[in-house]
Protein backbone atom coordinates (compact mmCIF):
# COMPACT_ATOMS: atom_id res chain seq x y z
CA UNK A 1 0.00 0.00 0.00
CA UNK A 2 2.82 2.41 0.84
CA UNK A 3 4.51 1.73 -2.50
CA UNK A 4 1.20 2.38 -4.26
CA UNK A 5 0.75 5.62 -2.31
CA UNK A 6 4.28 6.67 -3.23
CA UNK A 7 3.64 5.94 -6.92
CA UNK A 8 0.40 7.92 -6.82
CA UNK A 9 2.18 10.87 -5.20
CA UNK A 10 4.93 10.89 -7.84
CA UNK A 11 2.38 10.44 -10.64
CA UNK A 12 0.17 13.29 -9.40
CA UNK A 13 3.16 15.63 -8.99
CA UNK A 14 4.59 14.81 -12.42
CA UNK A 15 1.20 15.13 -14.10
CA UNK A 16 0.70 18.55 -12.52
CA UNK A 17 4.20 19.62 -13.61
CA UNK A 18 3.59 18.34 -17.14
CA UNK A 19 0.36 20.32 -17.45
CA UNK A 20 2.03 23.50 -16.16
CA UNK A 21 5.03 23.14 -18.50
CA UNK A 22 2.82 22.31 -21.47
CA UNK A 23 0.65 25.37 -20.87
CA UNK A 24 3.70 27.62 -20.44
CA UNK A 25 5.39 26.32 -23.61
CA UNK A 26 2.16 26.69 -25.57
CA UNK A 27 1.41 30.22 -24.36
CA UNK A 28 4.99 31.51 -24.75
CA UNK A 29 5.40 30.10 -28.25
CA UNK A 30 1.97 31.27 -29.35
CA UNK A 31 2.79 34.79 -28.16
CA UNK A 32 6.15 34.59 -29.92
CA UNK A 33 4.49 33.46 -33.15
CA UNK A 34 1.83 36.14 -32.93
CA UNK A 35 4.53 38.75 -32.42
CA UNK A 36 6.32 37.46 -35.53
CA UNK A 37 3.11 37.60 -37.56
CA UNK A 38 2.22 41.04 -36.25
CA UNK A 39 5.64 42.42 -37.18
CA UNK A 40 5.40 40.89 -40.64
CA UNK A 41 1.90 42.30 -41.13
CA UNK A 42 3.05 45.77 -40.05
CA UNK A 43 5.82 45.63 -42.63
CA UNK A 44 3.42 44.41 -45.30
CA UNK A 45 0.96 47.19 -44.43
CA UNK A 46 3.72 49.73 -44.90
CA UNK A 47 4.71 48.14 -48.19
CA UNK A 48 1.10 48.19 -49.31
CA UNK A 49 0.94 51.94 -48.66
CA UNK A 50 3.99 52.30 -50.90
CA UNK A 51 2.56 49.92 -53.52
CA UNK A 52 5.45 47.57 -52.77
CA UNK A 53 7.23 48.60 -55.91
CA UNK A 54 10.68 49.92 -54.99
CA UNK A 55 13.11 49.83 -52.11
CA UNK A 56 13.71 53.54 -52.13
CA UNK A 57 10.01 54.09 -51.59
CA UNK A 58 10.16 51.72 -48.67
CA UNK A 59 13.25 53.40 -47.33
CA UNK A 60 12.62 57.06 -47.83
CA UNK A 61 8.90 57.07 -48.34
CA UNK A 62 8.78 59.71 -51.10
CA UNK A 63 8.91 59.06 -54.81
CA UNK A 64 11.23 62.01 -55.26
CA UNK A 65 13.74 60.33 -52.92
CA UNK A 66 13.51 62.95 -50.19
CA UNK A 67 13.13 61.86 -46.58
CA UNK A 68 10.31 63.28 -44.49
CA UNK A 69 11.12 64.92 -41.17
CA UNK A 70 11.95 62.40 -38.44
CA UNK A 71 12.51 59.63 -40.99
CA UNK A 72 8.85 58.62 -40.97
CA UNK A 73 6.90 58.06 -44.13
CA UNK A 74 3.56 59.87 -44.16
CA UNK A 75 0.71 57.38 -43.68
CA UNK A 76 2.99 54.57 -42.56
CA UNK A 77 3.36 53.05 -39.11
CA UNK A 78 7.09 52.79 -38.60
CA UNK A 79 10.35 54.62 -38.91
CA UNK A 80 12.86 52.91 -41.16
CA UNK A 81 16.54 53.43 -41.65
CA UNK A 82 18.38 53.19 -44.91
CA UNK A 83 19.40 49.64 -44.01
CA UNK A 84 15.85 48.31 -44.06
CA UNK A 85 15.75 47.43 -47.78
CA UNK A 86 18.68 45.10 -47.22
CA UNK A 87 17.08 43.59 -44.13
CA UNK A 88 13.71 42.87 -45.73
CA UNK A 89 13.39 40.64 -48.75
CA UNK A 90 10.11 40.83 -50.58
CA UNK A 91 8.53 40.68 -54.01
CA UNK A 92 5.18 41.52 -55.48
CA UNK A 93 2.95 40.18 -58.24
CA UNK A 94 0.07 42.08 -59.82
CA UNK A 95 -2.76 39.90 -61.12
CA UNK A 96 -5.44 41.43 -63.28
CA UNK A 97 -9.11 40.91 -62.60
CA UNK A 98 -9.24 38.10 -65.15
CA UNK A 99 -6.33 36.30 -63.48
CA UNK A 100 -3.65 37.33 -65.94
CA UNK A 101 -0.21 38.46 -64.79
CA UNK A 102 0.17 42.21 -65.13
CA UNK A 103 3.45 42.77 -63.31
CA UNK A 104 6.14 40.89 -61.38
CA UNK A 105 8.60 42.83 -59.19
CA UNK A 106 11.58 40.74 -58.03
CA UNK A 107 14.04 43.58 -57.40
CA UNK A 108 14.16 42.99 -53.64
CA UNK A 109 14.67 39.22 -53.62
CA UNK A 110 17.23 36.97 -55.28
CA UNK A 111 16.14 33.47 -54.28
CA UNK A 112 12.78 33.51 -56.09
CA UNK A 113 12.40 33.31 -59.85
CA UNK A 114 9.47 34.59 -61.87
CA UNK A 115 7.87 31.16 -62.25
CA UNK A 116 7.93 30.54 -58.50
CA UNK A 117 6.60 34.02 -57.78
CA UNK A 118 3.69 33.52 -60.19
CA UNK A 119 2.87 30.12 -58.67
CA UNK A 120 2.86 31.56 -55.15
CA UNK A 121 0.65 34.46 -56.22
CA UNK A 122 -1.87 32.15 -57.91
CA UNK A 123 -1.94 29.88 -54.84
CA UNK A 124 -2.52 32.88 -52.58
CA UNK A 125 -5.34 34.10 -54.82
CA UNK A 126 -6.95 30.65 -54.84
CA UNK A 127 -6.69 30.40 -51.04
CA UNK A 128 -9.33 33.10 -50.72
CA UNK A 129 -7.52 34.96 -47.94
CA UNK A 130 -5.86 38.35 -48.10
CA UNK A 131 -3.25 37.39 -45.52
CA UNK A 132 -1.43 34.17 -44.91
CA UNK A 133 1.77 32.17 -45.24
CA UNK A 134 3.20 30.56 -48.35
CA UNK A 135 6.19 28.51 -47.30
CA UNK A 136 8.40 30.98 -45.42
CA UNK A 137 6.75 34.05 -46.95
CA UNK A 138 4.03 36.15 -45.36
CA UNK A 139 1.77 37.60 -48.03
CA UNK A 140 -0.81 40.36 -48.31
CA UNK A 141 -3.31 41.03 -51.12
CA UNK A 142 -4.01 44.65 -52.03
CA UNK A 143 -6.90 45.58 -54.34
CA UNK A 144 -5.82 48.07 -57.03
CA UNK A 145 -7.38 49.68 -60.07
CA UNK A 146 -5.53 47.16 -62.27
CA UNK A 147 -6.42 44.08 -60.25
CA UNK A 148 -4.95 42.52 -57.10
CA UNK A 149 -1.36 43.06 -56.02
CA UNK A 150 0.16 40.30 -53.89
CA UNK A 151 3.14 41.25 -51.76
CA UNK A 152 5.30 38.47 -50.30
CA UNK A 153 7.65 39.20 -47.41
CA UNK A 154 10.39 36.71 -46.58
CA UNK A 155 10.20 35.55 -42.94
CA UNK A 156 12.54 32.60 -43.18
CA UNK A 157 14.98 33.87 -40.55
CA UNK A 158 12.20 34.80 -38.10
CA UNK A 159 10.37 31.48 -38.59
CA UNK A 160 13.59 29.52 -38.10
CA UNK A 161 14.23 31.49 -34.92
CA UNK A 162 10.70 30.71 -33.72
CA UNK A 163 11.18 27.01 -34.49
CA UNK A 164 14.51 26.97 -32.69
CA UNK A 165 12.90 28.69 -29.71
CA UNK A 166 10.11 26.10 -29.66
CA UNK A 167 12.61 23.23 -29.81
CA UNK A 168 14.83 24.81 -27.14
CA UNK A 169 11.91 25.46 -24.79
CA UNK A 170 10.73 21.86 -25.21
CA UNK A 171 14.19 20.44 -24.55
CA UNK A 172 14.72 22.65 -21.48
CA UNK A 173 11.28 21.70 -20.16
CA UNK A 174 12.01 18.03 -20.79
CA UNK A 175 15.30 18.32 -18.91
CA UNK A 176 13.54 20.07 -16.03
CA UNK A 177 10.80 17.46 -16.07
CA UNK A 178 13.34 14.64 -15.84
CA UNK A 179 15.24 16.43 -13.07
CA UNK A 180 12.09 16.95 -11.00
CA UNK A 181 11.15 13.29 -11.57
CA UNK A 182 14.50 12.13 -10.20
CA UNK A 183 14.20 14.49 -7.23
CA UNK A 184 10.70 13.22 -6.49
CA UNK A 185 11.91 9.64 -6.57
CA UNK A 186 14.53 10.57 -3.99
CA UNK A 187 12.30 12.60 -1.66
CA UNK A 188 8.95 10.82 -2.10
CA UNK A 189 10.02 8.22 0.44
CA UNK A 190 10.49 10.91 3.07
CA UNK A 191 7.25 12.62 2.09
CA UNK A 192 5.14 9.50 2.66
CA UNK A 193 7.22 8.30 5.60
CA UNK A 194 4.87 9.74 8.28
CA UNK A 195 1.93 8.06 6.56
CA UNK A 196 3.88 4.82 6.28
CA UNK A 197 4.76 4.91 9.96
CA UNK A 198 1.17 5.63 10.94
CA UNK A 199 -0.05 2.81 8.70
CA UNK A 200 2.48 0.36 10.13
CA UNK A 201 1.51 1.33 13.67
CA UNK A 202 -2.14 0.80 12.79
CA UNK A 203 -1.44 -2.66 11.41
CA UNK A 204 0.68 -3.53 14.42
CA UNK A 205 -2.07 -2.34 16.73
CA UNK A 206 -4.68 -4.44 14.94
CA UNK A 207 -2.46 -7.52 15.06
CA UNK A 208 -1.56 -7.05 18.74
CA UNK A 209 -5.14 -6.25 19.73
CA UNK A 210 -6.38 -9.29 17.84
CA UNK A 211 -4.01 -11.61 19.62
CA UNK A 212 -4.87 -10.04 22.98
CA UNK A 213 -8.59 -10.50 22.30
CA UNK A 214 -8.22 -14.19 21.58
CA UNK A 215 -7.59 -15.04 25.24
CA UNK A 216 -10.73 -13.36 26.72
CA UNK A 217 -12.83 -14.77 23.88
CA UNK A 218 -11.60 -18.26 24.67
CA UNK A 219 -12.35 -17.73 28.37
CA UNK A 220 -15.86 -16.43 27.61
CA UNK A 221 -16.56 -19.52 25.50
CA UNK A 222 -15.22 -21.85 28.22
CA UNK A 223 -17.26 -20.13 30.95
CA UNK A 224 -20.38 -20.39 28.80
CA UNK A 225 -19.77 -24.12 28.39
CA UNK A 226 -19.36 -24.51 32.18
CA UNK A 227 -22.53 -22.52 32.95
CA UNK A 228 -24.49 -24.54 30.42
CA UNK A 229 -24.11 -27.58 32.69
CA UNK A 230 -26.00 -25.72 35.46
CA UNK A 231 -28.41 -23.79 33.22
CA UNK A 232 -29.13 -25.91 30.12
CA UNK A 233 -30.89 -24.40 27.11
CA UNK A 234 -30.44 -20.86 28.42
CA UNK A 235 -31.28 -18.10 25.96
CA UNK A 236 -28.67 -15.85 27.56
CA UNK A 237 -25.89 -18.41 27.30
CA UNK A 238 -26.72 -19.04 23.66
CA UNK A 239 -26.55 -15.32 23.02
CA UNK A 240 -23.19 -15.07 24.82
CA UNK A 241 -21.78 -17.94 22.77
CA UNK A 242 -23.14 -16.46 19.51
CA UNK A 243 -21.65 -13.01 20.18
CA UNK A 244 -18.34 -14.57 21.24
CA UNK A 245 -18.23 -16.42 17.92
CA UNK A 246 -18.92 -13.20 16.03
CA UNK A 247 -16.19 -11.42 17.96
CA UNK A 248 -13.76 -14.25 17.23
CA UNK A 249 -14.61 -14.05 13.52
CA UNK A 250 -14.06 -10.29 13.51
CA UNK A 251 -10.72 -10.69 15.29
CA UNK A 252 -9.51 -13.36 12.88
CA UNK A 253 -10.59 -11.30 9.86
CA UNK A 254 -8.75 -8.21 11.12
CA UNK A 255 -5.57 -10.21 11.74
CA UNK A 256 -5.82 -11.88 8.31
CA UNK A 257 -6.38 -8.53 6.59
CA UNK A 258 -3.46 -6.96 8.40
CA UNK A 259 -1.13 -9.82 7.45
CA UNK A 260 -2.34 -9.83 3.86
CA UNK A 261 -1.46 -6.14 3.45
CA UNK A 262 2.04 -6.59 4.82
CA UNK A 263 4.92 -5.79 2.48
CA UNK A 264 6.37 -9.31 2.71
CA UNK A 265 4.31 -11.60 0.52
CA UNK A 266 3.89 -15.32 1.18
CA UNK A 267 5.71 -17.75 -1.04
CA UNK A 268 4.03 -17.98 -4.44
CA UNK A 269 3.75 -21.49 -5.90
CA UNK A 270 1.88 -22.95 -8.84
CA UNK A 271 -1.27 -24.77 -7.78
CA UNK A 272 -4.33 -26.23 -9.61
CA UNK A 273 -6.74 -23.30 -9.44
CA UNK A 274 -9.69 -25.14 -11.01
CA UNK A 275 -9.54 -27.89 -8.38
CA UNK A 276 -9.17 -25.39 -5.51
CA UNK A 277 -12.20 -23.38 -6.66
CA UNK A 278 -14.28 -26.53 -7.10
CA UNK A 279 -13.34 -27.86 -3.65
CA UNK A 280 -14.04 -24.52 -1.97
CA UNK A 281 -17.40 -24.17 -3.70
CA UNK A 282 -18.61 -27.70 -2.83
CA UNK A 283 -19.79 -26.95 0.77
CA UNK A 284 -21.84 -23.99 -0.45
CA UNK A 285 -24.07 -26.26 -2.51
CA UNK A 286 -25.73 -27.60 0.63
CA UNK A 287 -25.96 -24.07 2.05
CA UNK A 288 -27.78 -22.92 -1.08
CA UNK A 289 -30.08 -25.95 -0.95
CA UNK A 290 -31.10 -25.31 2.65
CA UNK A 291 -31.79 -21.64 1.86
CA UNK A 292 -33.87 -22.50 -1.23
CA UNK A 293 -31.42 -20.85 -3.62
CA UNK A 294 -29.98 -22.08 -6.90
CA UNK A 295 -26.21 -22.42 -7.14
CA UNK A 296 -24.49 -22.98 -10.49
CA UNK A 297 -20.80 -23.28 -11.32
CA UNK A 298 -18.95 -22.87 -14.61
CA UNK A 299 -15.33 -23.80 -13.92
CA UNK A 300 -12.87 -24.18 -16.76
CA UNK A 301 -10.72 -27.27 -16.16
CA UNK A 302 -6.94 -27.49 -15.73
CA UNK A 303 -6.35 -23.82 -14.91
CA UNK A 304 -3.34 -23.10 -12.73
CA UNK A 305 -2.22 -19.98 -10.88
CA UNK A 306 1.01 -18.96 -9.20
CA UNK A 307 0.13 -17.73 -5.75
CA UNK A 308 -0.83 -18.62 -2.20
CA UNK A 309 -3.39 -21.43 -2.28
CA UNK A 310 -4.70 -20.73 1.22
CA UNK A 311 -5.42 -17.08 0.38
CA UNK A 312 -7.19 -17.99 -2.86
CA UNK A 313 -9.40 -20.43 -0.97
CA UNK A 314 -10.22 -17.58 1.41
CA UNK A 315 -11.05 -15.33 -1.56
CA UNK A 316 -13.46 -17.85 -3.13
CA UNK A 317 -15.07 -18.54 0.24
CA UNK A 318 -15.62 -14.82 0.91
CA UNK A 319 -17.20 -14.20 -2.50
CA UNK A 320 -19.57 -17.15 -2.17
CA UNK A 321 -20.41 -16.34 1.46
CA UNK A 322 -21.33 -12.77 0.51
CA UNK A 323 -23.45 -14.00 -2.37
CA UNK A 324 -25.32 -16.40 -0.08
CA UNK A 325 -25.88 -13.75 2.60
CA UNK A 326 -27.08 -10.92 0.42
CA UNK A 327 -29.09 -12.73 -2.25
CA UNK A 328 -32.87 -12.78 -1.61
CA UNK A 329 -34.96 -15.85 -0.93
CA UNK A 330 -35.20 -18.13 -3.99
CA UNK A 331 -32.29 -16.19 -5.45
CA UNK A 332 -29.54 -17.54 -7.67
CA UNK A 333 -25.75 -17.61 -7.43
CA UNK A 334 -23.38 -18.31 -10.32
CA UNK A 335 -19.67 -19.02 -9.86
CA UNK A 336 -17.52 -18.74 -12.98
CA UNK A 337 -13.84 -19.44 -13.56
CA UNK A 338 -12.56 -18.96 -17.09
CA UNK A 339 -9.54 -17.98 -19.09
CA UNK A 340 -9.71 -14.91 -21.32
CA UNK A 341 -6.54 -14.37 -23.34
CA UNK A 342 -3.70 -14.20 -20.84
CA UNK A 343 -6.04 -13.45 -17.96
CA UNK A 344 -7.88 -15.71 -15.53
CA UNK A 345 -11.27 -14.38 -14.41
CA UNK A 346 -13.00 -15.52 -11.23
CA UNK A 347 -16.50 -14.08 -10.77
CA UNK A 348 -19.50 -14.63 -8.54
CA UNK A 349 -22.88 -13.26 -9.59
CA UNK A 350 -25.90 -13.26 -7.28
CA UNK A 351 -29.38 -11.87 -7.58
CA UNK A 352 -29.84 -8.73 -5.50
CA UNK A 353 -32.44 -6.11 -4.72
CA UNK A 354 -32.30 -2.32 -4.86
CA UNK A 355 -28.69 -1.95 -5.95
CA UNK A 356 -27.78 1.71 -5.77
CA UNK A 357 -25.55 3.06 -8.52
CA UNK A 358 -22.24 4.43 -7.35
CA UNK A 359 -22.04 2.13 -4.32
CA UNK A 360 -20.23 -0.74 -6.07
CA UNK A 361 -16.74 0.65 -5.41
CA UNK A 362 -17.57 1.26 -1.75
CA UNK A 363 -18.22 -2.46 -1.23
CA UNK A 364 -14.46 -2.95 -0.89
CA UNK A 365 -14.11 -0.38 1.90
CA UNK A 366 -13.50 -1.70 5.38
CA UNK A 367 -16.64 -2.06 7.53
CA UNK A 368 -18.88 -0.89 4.69
CA UNK A 369 -22.20 -2.66 4.49
CA UNK A 370 -25.34 -1.95 2.53
CA UNK A 371 -28.04 -0.22 4.56
CA UNK A 372 -30.30 -3.25 4.40
CA UNK A 373 -27.75 -5.39 6.25
CA UNK A 374 -26.60 -3.00 8.97
CA UNK A 375 -29.04 -4.25 11.58
CA UNK A 376 -28.73 -7.90 10.69
CA UNK A 377 -26.57 -10.14 12.83
CA UNK A 378 -25.88 -12.30 9.82
CA UNK A 379 -24.87 -9.32 7.72
CA UNK A 380 -21.22 -9.60 8.66
CA UNK A 381 -18.83 -6.84 9.58
CA UNK A 382 -18.08 -5.39 6.13
CA UNK A 383 -14.57 -6.85 6.05
CA UNK A 384 -15.11 -9.70 3.59
CA UNK A 385 -14.66 -7.82 0.33
CA UNK A 386 -11.88 -5.71 1.84
CA UNK A 387 -10.02 -8.99 2.47
CA UNK A 388 -10.91 -10.19 -1.04
CA UNK A 389 -9.42 -7.02 -2.50
CA UNK A 390 -6.24 -7.39 -0.44
CA UNK A 391 -5.83 -11.02 -1.52
CA UNK A 392 -6.39 -10.14 -5.19
CA UNK A 393 -3.90 -7.28 -5.14
CA UNK A 394 -1.39 -9.45 -3.29
CA UNK A 395 -1.48 -11.72 -6.36
CA UNK A 396 -1.04 -8.78 -8.74
CA UNK A 397 -4.67 -8.82 -9.85
CA UNK A 398 -7.58 -6.44 -9.70
CA UNK A 399 -11.13 -6.81 -8.41
CA UNK A 400 -14.28 -4.88 -9.16
CA UNK A 401 -18.01 -5.07 -8.59
CA UNK A 402 -20.90 -3.93 -10.72
CA UNK A 403 -24.46 -4.47 -11.86
CA UNK A 404 -25.68 -4.44 -15.44
CA UNK A 405 -29.41 -4.79 -14.85
CA UNK A 406 -29.87 -3.50 -11.29
CA UNK A 407 -31.19 -6.90 -10.22
CA UNK A 408 -27.89 -8.75 -9.83
CA UNK A 409 -24.42 -8.05 -8.49
CA UNK A 410 -21.20 -9.39 -9.97
CA UNK A 411 -17.87 -9.38 -8.17
CA UNK A 412 -14.97 -10.33 -10.45
CA UNK A 413 -11.30 -10.87 -9.66
CA UNK A 414 -8.91 -10.83 -12.62
CA UNK A 415 -5.44 -12.40 -12.49
CA UNK A 416 -2.66 -12.43 -15.08
CA UNK A 417 -0.96 -15.65 -16.06
CA UNK A 418 2.71 -15.79 -15.08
Amino acid sequence: MIKKLRRKFVLAAMLSLFIVLAVLIFVINILNYRSLVREADDTLDTLSELDGNAPNHFTFGRKDGSEPPGGKTPGTRHDYSGERPYQSRYFSVLLSDDGEVAEVDLRNVVTVDEKTALSMAVDAANAGRRRGFSNDYRYLGIPTDDGMRWIFLNREMELNTARDFLLTSCLISLAGFATVFLLLLLISGRVVQPIAQSYEKQKQFITDAGHELKTPITIIRADADVLEADVPDSEWLNDIRRQADRLATLTNDLIFLSKTEETAKPQMLDFPLSEVVEETAQPFRSVARTQGKTFETEIAPLLTLKGDEKSIRKLVSILLDNAMKYSPESGSIVLMLKKSGKQIRLSVTNSAENIEKGNADRLFDRFYRADSSRNSETGGFGLGLAIAKAVTEMHGGRIHAGSNDGASLTVEAVFSER
